[in-house]
């Protein structure tokens, strides 16, 4: 395992920020870490990259202790915080340089050229990093996080500042270092979970409320099946809410939205009447929860 949690806690004064908080992160997948804000995210990543320590539980990372070997866990985590800290007084590649040097890159010009290429600097690496956008900032920050090639990626808000084209680059950048690496990945963008995450775990109240395969966690929301169909011919919307099940009907540009109590499968139901009627079903298709469905049920108050 790269990373294990166990019995994690944090505690402020009378409050605890994080309870009793384990799980376990291995090589080749994206974790997506969610919570509303408060709920302990950046205190436990922070916990992670052995920022802060934690009241009590361990973290190991790729088999060193946080707290009895931080050096080492340094060594093997490229961390990228949720305030971006850069000096904002050196140029691009001169501050690249700086963390490479700080981390004894061999060869680090090679190494700033890949990661200028894979971050999508190009156009910016001669420029003072207090001229560039909040966007071209957060791609510096996640250059200085991988500059050493560590097998755990730690990335608390990536994307935060990235235009719609920029976050596509991004996105496909982190989903191909989920291959090889091990990233834990904050956001609060949850198309982006569904793109990006192969596994989620949602924290909430300083504990864990969900922790599973992205399309396991959209298959926990409570609420009714949901059934969009395409019929080829028109169709009477009477005629369909007296399909047995199905309890409530609408239309979406050329499809009907079906929807039955959770629970109920009515799509041979559906197939009957398209064939009573002689109807053809060009699509048909279970429309599952969102990611933000399941984060909302599960962290309401």
């Amino acid at each position: 395992m790269s990373v294990i949690v166990s019995g994690l806690s944090k505690q402020f004064g009378e409050q605890w920020a994080v309870n009793e908080v384990s799980f376990e992160a291995n090589s080749g997948q994206v974790l997506g870490f969610l919570g509303p804000n408060g709920a302990g995210k950046t205190t436990t990543m922070k916990m992670i990259t052995s920022y802060i320590p934690p009241t009590k539980g361990v973290v190991s990372v790729c088999g060193h202790d946080t707290i009895a070997s931080p050096l080492e866990v340094n060594e093997r985590i490229g961390y990228l915080p949720e305030h971006n800290p850069l000096y904002k007084d050196m140029y691009v590649r001169e501050y690249l340089g700086f963390v490479g040097g700080i981390h004894k890159i061999a060869n680090k010009k090679k190494r700033i050229d890949e990661l200028i290429e894979m971050t999508g600097l190009e156009v910016e690496q001669h420029k003072l990093i207090g001229a560039l956008s909040k966007g071209y900032r957060q791609r510096v920050g996640l250059a200085q996080a991988m500059i050493h090639d560590p097998e755990v990626l730690i990335l608390d808000e990536p994307t935060s500042g990235l235009d719609p084209n920029q976050l596509v680059g991004i996105r496909s950048l982190i989903k191909q270092l989920g291959k090889e690496k091990t990233v834990i990945f904050s956001t609060h963008i949850m198309q982006e979970v569904q793109a990006v995450c192969d596994r989620v775990l949602i924290i909430n109240q300083g504990r864990i409320v969900a922790d599973d395969p992205i399309d396991v966690l959209r298959q926990k929301a409570v609420g009714n099946n949901i059934l969009m169909v395409e019929f080829k011919q028109q169709v009477d919307s009477a005629k369909l809410s007296n399909i047995e099940g199905i309890s409530e009907v609408s239309k979406k540009d050329k499809e009907w939205q079906l929807i039955a109590p959770k629970g109920k499968d009515v799509r041979e139901a559906v197939f009957a009447f398209a064939v009573a009627n002689q109807l053809t079903i060009l699509e048909m298709r279970r429309e599952l929860s969102s990611v933000e469905d399941v984060f909302h049920q599960l962290t309401k108050s």
